[in-house]
């Protein structure tokens, strides 16, 4: 049968099962469609659609894009190549897309707003954060009734000792609502840097942390799952109990990606300040030239020397996992550059900087590497960290908002 276009009006009346173009949202994909790009034809008891061709004016791809929130810049990632639909056509939704209600604490609200923006399967929902003349937290999930049945997370932020309570008495409640799965995101792991017993009588308190949420209540669909960015020691994943399924990503592929549009990108090695950081990330970063410094103790004074590898005339990026005072990255920083490197940045997953330590950190504005660096890139997992360097050279952020948004369709 000859394929002949297909007007609203010959739609009415002959199938009323199949929709009135005019009734249609103008925001469904369809419209992005023009009307010489389509053709139908019609059998006795169906209706085809032909797709002649497809012109799109948006860019559905994965390549970066930069973003402005709170007057500063943030890198972010897509992480879909193909337009996700709106509610007029949920039918068009990829068949493993699932809806997923996000909850998030007051530091996390702006990281929790880039995530929903990566996807319309990701709905932001509130709870209210008060507290009692007592100061013990008093808590409101909005709306509990309505995430019944379905896949709920919460993007958390344990920035200090005094937000973890609170956030998790909700973290404890959610997965009883019947929900269908519940996914904890904790992009930074903060007792990470303390996991060490020297001595009897230390305590470790990253184990302890690990303890505490091995023990979130399980929901309808099993174990909570925990999503968490470059944990500081890998060894800690041993630390979760069987009641929670630890799910651990990493930043580095953010970085990666931003080195690639660098004008030098030609000319870019990787440093690693101890082999510690070598172990950790080298496998991620192995197509790059490499460079490993190493720690030496001198009496009371740790130092660090160059151990392996050449800057001289290269871009050098500096790769850890954290950064708190950041003695040590300077200390490397200082190697590299009386080592004959033309430029040097620095890459972190966690900007953690406490006592506003990310002051020491100035600027290259050309040719005094040993100085200041041109770039130094954090990602959004610190965000209390992200408010305090904003607009601030040499520090651009890197945002992990597409990461998170893929991790919650798993």
């Amino acid at each position: 049968m000859a394929a002949t276009p297909l007007t609203p009006s010959a739609s009415r009346g002959k199938n009323p099962s199949f929709p009135d173009l005019e009734t249609l949202k103008p925001s469904s994909s369809l419209f992005l469609l023009k009307p010489s790009q389509i053709r139908f034809s019609r059998g006795k008891k169906q209706i085809r659609l032909e797709l002649t061709s497809f012109e799109n004016s948006h860019k559905w791809s994965s390549i970066d894009r930069v973003s402005e929130t709170d007057g500063h810049h943030i890198v972010q990632s897509s992480i879909s190549a193909v337009p996700m639909a709106t509610n007029a056509l949920d039918s068009t939704l990829p068949k493993n897309s699932k809806k997923v209600c996000l909850f998030y604490c007051a530091e996390t609200k702006a990281l929790a707003e880039r995530v929903a923006a990566q996807s319309d399967s990701i709905e932001l929902r509130n709870i209210t954060w008060r507290t009692f003349e007592d100061g013990f937290p008093n808590l409101f999930i909005s709306n509990a009734q309505g995430i019944r049945g379905q896949h709920v997370a919460f993007l958390a932020s344990f920035s200090s000792p005094a937000v973890i309570f609170e956030q998790l008495s909700v973290i404890y409640a959610l997965p009883k609502l019947f929900i269908s799965s519940f996914t904890l995101v904790l992009p930074f792991f903060p007792t990470g840097t303390s996991e060490r017993v020297e001595e009897e009588g230390d305590i470790a308190t990253a184990f302890t942390l690990a303890r505490i949420l091995s023990n979130i209540p399980i929901s309808r669909g099993g174990p909570t799952s925990l999503v968490i960015f470059d944990i500081h020691a890998l060894q800690e994943r041993f630390y979760f109990g069987d009641n929670v399924l630890p799910c651990f990503e990493s930043g580095v592929p953010l970085l990666k990606n931003r080195l690639q549009q660098l004008p030098d990108s030609d000319n870019i090695s990787i440093a690693f300040p101890d082999d510690g950081a070598w172990k950790r990330f080298y496998k991620q970063l192995q197509h790059f030239p490499m460079i490993i410094c190493t720690k030496v103790r001198e009496g009371d004074q740790r130092i660090v020397r160059l151990k392996e590898g050449d800057p001289r005339g290269r871009h050098v990026v500096i790769v850890d996992d954290l950064v708190q005072s950041g003695g040590t990255l300077i200390e490397c920083q200082k190697v590299l550059a009386a080592q004959g490197a033309a430029k040097i940045s620095a890459y972190v997953t966690h900007g953690i900087f406490p006592n506003r330590s990310w002051e020491r950190f100035q600027h290259d504005t050309g040719g005094s590497p040993e100085n200041g660096l041109t770039y130094f890139w954090i990602t959004d997992s610190c965000p209390l960290t992200v408010k305090e360097v904003k607009n601030r050279r040499p520090f651009e952020v890197l945002s992990l908002a597409g990461a998170i948004a893929a991790t919650l369709q798993i």
